[in-house]
C-alpha cells in the first residue's frame, strides 16, 4: 500500500502579540511553540485560560492545522475586529471557509489600514495562505513581495511561509526549497528551517539530504518531535522498516500523548507490517474514541493479516457500513476483497479487484499485489502467475516481483520455469540466499532420489553463505538442515560414504535432536551391507 493514514501538519510560528499583558503574551508564545510542535492539547490548555483576541487567533490556526475548519473560522472570528490584526482575523475566519475573494478583501483592508508599513502583518497573511487549502496563491505572493521589501533582508519566518506556499503550487519545489535555504542562509540556527527543508527531501524522495537536514534539526533542537516523524518517513519510503519504527517511536516518545498520537503510533506499526502490535494500538485507541475512521478502517485490515479471517469480516463490514462513502478509498475495496477470498468467496473477490482496476484504469498495478494473492488463496497459481507476468512486463516490476513469480511457478509445479526464474535472481544478486534455497528445492522437486545432484551447487551455495560474515546463524538453520541432508544422501547415492556421513553429522551438530540424521549414521555405519539413507528422513522432524 502507498497511502498514508494520517498527515502532517507544516507550522511557522510568528508572534504577534502586541497589545497583550506580559502573562498573555507568555501564553501565546508558549502555545505557538506547542502548535509548531504538534502538541496541541498542550497549545489549547495555554491559550484557553486568556480571552484576548491573540489567543482565539492562535486557536484559530490550532484547529486549522486539526483540519476542523468550522472550529477554526468560530476562534478567527472571535479575533476579529477593526484593527489591521482583527481584519487579518476576520480574513482567516473566511479563508478557513475557503471564501477567497472576501478574505482577499478583509487582508487588503489590513494592508491598507497599516499604509503597506507592517511587515509583521504581511508575515501574517502569508502565513494564512501557507495554512489554508487554498490553491490560487497568487495574491499570497502578492503578500510575500511586500513583505521582503519592507524587511529588506530574508526574514526566517517569511521565507518559511514563503515556502510552504509555493509547495502548494504544482511546480513550486524548487522556489520552496530556495526558500528553506534562504531561511538557513539568514539565520543557521533556524531548526524548523532545516525541518522543513528535509521534510521537503523526503518528499522528492532525496535520502541524504533528507537525513542531512532533519538531524540537524534535531541537534538544533533536540525536543523537535516533527523532524523525527520525518525521519520515520524517510526511512519507510527507503524500505528501512527497523530504523523508521525507531524513529516513529522516538518521535512518540517525545510528542504529546493523546488519542491523536495513538492513532498515528498505530498507522506506522501497520505500515512497517509490525501487525500484532498494531492491531493491540488500534483496540487501544478505539475504546476511547469508537468512532475514529482511520482505526475502524485499520482494524479489519490487521485481524486479516494476523489470520483472524472471520473477526475482519465482520470488523470490515461493520467499517463499510459506518463510513461516509466519499471517505471509502480504494484499498478498503482491495482488502475486503482479500477478506472475501480467505470467507470461500474467492470469485466475488477477484471480481471486486477487477472493479477498483476498471474505475482508475491507472492504478492497475497498484492492485497486482492483491489481485495475485487472491488467486493464491483459491491455488489458482497459473493467475497468480498471469498477474506477475503483467507486472513485470506493465509496471517496472524489481525483483521482489520475479521471486513471487517464481514462487507461483513452483506452487504450479512448473519447476523448469520456476528454476529458470531463481537464475535471474541469482544473477542480478548473487549473495541473496533465499533464492538458492527455492532454487535447490525446485531442482530437488525434478529429482527426489537425488541421484542426478540437480539441486547440489545451490544447496551448496547456500551453505557458503550461511557461513558469510554477518550471516545470521538462525536464519540459516533450517535451511542448512535442508542443504546437509541432501548432499548427505547424494553422496551415499554416489558410493562417497565418508562425505554423506559427514553431512548427516552436520545436520546434528546444527540440530542435535534430528531423529532422521541420526538414523542415517546408524545405517552409514552398521554392518555389514547398508540401506539407502532416506532424504526425507534428514528433514526437520
Amino acid at each position: 500500500m502507498s497511502f498514508k493514514p494520517w498527515k502532517q501538519p507544516l507550522l511557522v510560528a510568528i508572534a504577534m502579540v502586541a497589545g497583550t499583558t506580559a502573562a498573555t503574551a507568555q501564553n501565546i508564545q508558549s502555545a505557538q511553540r506547542a502548535i509548531e510542535l504538534g502538541r496541541y492539547n498542550e497549545a489549547r490548555a495555554a491559550l484557553r485560560p486568556g480571552s484576548s483576541p491573540e489567543a482565539a487567533y492562535e486557536l484559530g490556526r490550532l484547529y486549522m492545522k486539526r483540519e476542523m475548519p468550522d472550529s477554526a473560522a468560530f476562534y478567527f472570528n472571535r479575533a476579529s475586529g477593526t484593527s489591521p490584526f482583527g481584519k487579518v482575523a476576520a480574513g482567516r475566519a473566511l479563508l478557513a471557509k475557503g471564501e477567497l475573494a472576501p478574505a482577499e478583501a478583509q487582508f487588503d483592508a489590513a494592508v491598507k489600514a497599516t499604509k503597506s508599513k507592517d511587515a509583521k502583518l504581511l508575515t501574517m497573511i502569508a502565513q494564512a495562505y501557507a495554512e489554508s487549502n487554498a490553491k490560487n496563491m497568487g495574491k499570497a505572493q502578492t503578500y510575500l513581495n511586500a513583505a521582503q521589501t519592507l524587511n529588506k533582508k530574508d526574514e526566517p519566518a517569511l521565507m518559511v511561509a514563503r515556502g510552504d506556499i509555493f509547495l502548494q503550487s504544482d511546480q513550486g519545489g524548487g522556489e520552496a526549497m530556495s526558500s528553506y535555504d534562504r531561511a538557513i542562509t539568514a539565520n543557521p540556527s533556524y531548526a524548523q528551517a532545516y525541518y522543513k527543508k528535509g521534510a521537503l527531501n523526503v518528499r522528492s524522495r532525496n535520502y541524504n539530504a533528507a537525513r542531512e537536514s532533519l538531524t540537524k534539526a534535531i541537534e538544533l533542537d533536540p525536543s523537535y518531535a516533527p523532524a523525527h516523524r520525518e525521519l520515520a518517513d524517510m526511512y519507510y519510503y527507503a524500505g528501512q522498516y527497523d530504523l523508521a519504527l525507531e524513529s516513529f517511536q522516538k518521535y512518540i516518545g517525545l510528542a504529546e500523548k493523546s488519542p491523536a498520537t495513538d492513532a498515528q503510533y498505530a498507522s506506522f506499526l501497520y505500515l512497517t507490517k509490525k501487525y500484532p502490535e498494531a492491531l493491540v494500538e488500534v483496540n487501544k485507541v478505539l475504546q476511547s474514541d469508537p468512532n475514529n475512521l482511520t482505526m475502524n478502517r485499520l482494524r479489519p485490515y490487521l485481524l486479516y493479516e494476523t489470520g483472524d479471517f472471520a473477526g475482519a469480516a465482520t470488523a470490515m463490514d461493520t467499517y463499510m457500513k459506518a463510513a461516509p462513502a466519499d471517505k471509502l478509498i480504494p484499498e478498503d475495496y482491495a482488502y475486503q476483497a482479500k477478506i472475501l477470498s480467505k470467507t470461500g468467496r474467492g470469485s466475488e473477490a477477484v471480481g471486486m479487484i477487477k472493479q477498483i482496476i476498471a474505475k482508475d484504469p491507472t492504478k492497475a498495478c497498484d492492485f497486482q499485489n492483491d489481485l495475485a494473492s487472491i488467486y493464491a488463496n483459491q491455488k489458482d497459481f497459473k493467475g497468480a502467475i498471469s498477474v506477475y507476468k503483467y507486472k513485470l512486463n506493465k509496471c517496472n516490476g524489481d525483483l521482489t516481483d520475479q521471486f513471487r513469480l517464481a514462487t507461483a511457478f513452483s506452487s504450479d509445479k512448473q519447476y523448469v520455469a520456476a528454476d529458470s526464474v531463481y537464475g535471474i535472481i541469482n544473477t542480478a544478486k548473487p549473495t541473496y540466499a533465499p533464492a538458492y534455497l527455492y532454487r535447490a528445492q525446485v531442482n530437488a522437486s525434478q529429482d527426489p532420489e537425488a541421484k542426478k545432484g540437480l539441486a547440489k551447487p545451490y544447496y551448496e551455495k547456500y551453505i557458503e553463505l550461511s557461513k558469510e560474515a554477518g550471516a545470521e546463524p538462525e536464519k540459516f538453520k533450517q535451511g542448512v538442515v535442508e542443504a546437509n541432508g541432501y548432499l548427505g544422501v547424494y553422496n551415499f547415492q554416489k558410493g562417497d560414504k565418508a562425505a554423506a556421513l559427514n553431512y548427516f553429522e552436520q545436520v546434528l551438530a546444527i540440530d542435535p535432536g534430528n531423529k532422521g540424521a541420526a538414523n542415517n549414521i546408524s545405517i552409514l555405519k552398521a554392518k555389514p551391507r547398508a540401506a539407502a539413507p532416506s532424504k526425507a528422513a534428514t528433514k526437520k522432524k
